[in-house]
C-alpha cells in the first residue's frame, strides 16, 4: 500500500509485470474510487461549466462523455478531467484526486451562484474493468446489452442487482469499463467481477500497472505530464482546446500560445538498453540540455524502455536525443505517441 493523492493505494497485488500483461491479453480490475466526482445541476449548469473547461460540452448528447483540460487565467492546466452529461441540465466531472481540493474551490469560484457544484467523491465509488475480455467478463453480471455502448458513452443500468452507471472509459488503452456505484456497493461489486471473470483469468490490479498502461497509451498524469506549469497546446492536448467556443477561464492566455506558437513540444522517447529515465531527467541534444522526463518506465507489452517528456520546440523533430539517466547519458530516440495503440478488430 501507498499514499496516492490523500488516499492508501494498493501498489501491486502480485506484481506489476503480471497485473499489466492481464489487461493487455485479457482482463484485469482496478479499483480506482479514489477519484473525485463533482456533480453541476441546474438551469444555469452548462453555461457555467462551458466557463471552466476548455472543451466544449454544449453538443454532448445525454450519455455521452468527454475528456478536457482545467485551466488557469494563464492557461497552465491545474487538472484534466472527463465530463459526463447525465441530462440537459446535469453533468458529472471527474477530476484527479490529488488536485481535487483545488478543483472544487475553482469550480466554485467560477461558477459563483449559477448552479450548485456539489463534491459527491466520498459518496461514489468506482470500479474499472480493463482488457479485451472486459465485456465478456461483465455480460453476465447486467442486463444491459454492453455492446451496444459506445466508445465515451455510459448508461444507467446494474450489477449484478448493484445500481451502476456504467460507462466505456479507462485510462490503460484498452477496451473497457468504469462502474460507477455507491460507496457502500464498491466491495461487492469487485468481489462479483473477480468471480465473475476466473475463467478469463482476471486479475486484481494495483497502482503501478496502472501507471505502466496508461504510459503505454501515453495518457497524461495529472501533476506529472501536465500541470499549472504546462498549457494543453504544448501538452500535446490541443485538440481538447475549442477557442471558438466562447469566453472560458484561461481562453486568452492559450489564444496567444496558439498564436505564437508553443515554446515547448510534448514528445516520446524509446531509450537503448533498459535504463530506464525517470521523472525530472534532462533531455539532451548532444551535451546540450533542451528538456526534461515526465513519466519514463520499462514497456512490459513493448519490451523496451520508454518515456515522455517536454522540449525545446526547437528540438521536437530531432531523431536522436539522450536521457542522462544519473550520471549516463543514454540514447533515445524520439518516437510517435501513443507508443501502444490496442488492434481494434
Amino acid at each position: 500500500m501507498v499514499e496516492f493523492g490523500g488516499w492508501l493505494m494498493p501498489l501491486q497485488y502480485t506484481s506489476m509485470r503480471e497485473e499489466h500483461l492481464a489487461v493487455r491479453e485479457r482482463v484485469g480490475v482496478f479499483d480506482v474510487s479514489h477519484m473525485g466526482e463533482f456533480q453541476m445541476a441546474g438551469p444555469g449548469a452548462l453555461a457555467a461549466l462551458e466557463r471552466v473547461v476548455t472543451n466544449r460540452v454544449a453538443d454532448l448528447e445525454p450519455g455521452q462523455a468527454r475528456y478536457t483540460a482545467i485551466c488557469s487565467e494563464s492557461g497552465g492546466i491545474i487538472d484534466d478531467a472527463l465530463v459526463y452529461r447525465h441530462a440537459a441540465d446535469r453533468f458529472l466531472i471527474v477530476v484527479n484526486a490529488g488536485p481535487r481540493p483545488v478543483d472544487l474551490e475553482h469550480f466554485r469560484t467560477v461558477v459563483g451562484d449559477a448552479c450548485d457544484v456539489e463534491d459527491l467523491t466520498f459518496g461514489v465509488g468506482l470500479v474499472a474493468v480493463q482488457g479485451p475480455l472486459a465485456l465478456q467478463t461483465l455480460q453476465p453480471l447486467t442486463t444491459t446489452r454492453l455492446a451496444d455502448v459506445a466508445y465515451y458513452h455510459f448508461v444507467e443500468g446494474e450489477i449484478d442487482g448493484v445500481p451502476a452507471s456504467l460507462s466505456r472509459t479507462g485510462y490503460t488503452g484498452e477496451d473497457g469499463f468504469e462502474l460507477f456505484v455507491r460507496s457502500e456497493d464498491t466491495a461487492t461489486v469487485w468481489d462479483r467481477v473477480l468471480d465473475a471473470g476466473a475463467g478469463a483469468g482476471i486479475r486484481a490490479c494495483g497502482l503501478g500497472a496502472r501507471d505502466t498502461l496508461r504510459l503505454e497509451a501515453s495518457m497524461r498524469l495529472s501533476g506529472q505530464d501536465i500541470d499549472t506549469t504546462t498549457d494543453p497546446l504544448e501538452a500535446g492536448l490541443g485538440w481538447a482546446v475549442k477557442l471558438d467556443k466562447g469566453d472560458f477561464v484561461g481562453r486568452a492566455a492559450l489564444l496567444t500560445v496558439k498564436q505564437e506558437g508553443p515554446r515547448r513540444s510534448f514528445i516520446g522517447l524509446e531509450l537503448e538498453g533498459r535504463a530506464i529515465a525517470r521523472h525530472g531527467y534532462p533531455i539532451l541534444d548532444g551535451a546540450r540540455r533542451v528538456g526534461e522526463i515526465t513519466s519514463g518506465t520499462y514497456s512490459f507489452t513493448l519490451a523496451k524502455a520508454i518515456a515522455m517528456g517536454y522540449v525545446e520546440t526547437a528540438s521536437k523533430d530531432s531523431g536522436v536525443l539522450a536521457a542522462q539517466v544519473r550520471d549516463t547519458s543514454v540514447a533515445a530516440r524520439r518516437t510517435p505517441l501513443p507508443f501502444y495503440k490496442r488492434s481494434r478488430t
